[in-house]
């Protein structure tokens, strides 16, 4: 499988998919501000999220990335994507 730009493609809507996210933070737990570089995080792609004519889709455009857990991101934050492979068969 090949990574695809989100300017070719979309994934279709609520599919879980790998995302790119060049720099992402992924704050441990504590308070002391200590994070790892996490590029490749898996999450489900919420096409037209934000309702028309919100401010938020005005800022961050119309679609979303949900994640599991605390790991939400605005639609720019993701560059590519990918499809989750199949299971392994037994």
């Amino acid at each position: 499988m090949d990574w695809i730009s989100i300017h070719h493609a979309l994934p279709k809507d609520k599919q879980r998919v790998l995302a790119f996210i060049p720099g992402n933070r992924i704050f441990l737990p504590g308070k002391s501000g200590e994070f790892e570089i996490r590029e490749v995080i898996v999450l489900h792609f919420q096409e037209n999220f934000f309702g028309e004519g919100t401010e938020k889709r005005q800022k961050f455009g119309p679609h979303f990335w949900q994640g599991e857990g605390n790991s939400n991101h605005y639609f720019g934050d993701v560059t590519h994507w990918m499809a989750l492979p199949e299971k392994p068969s037994a």
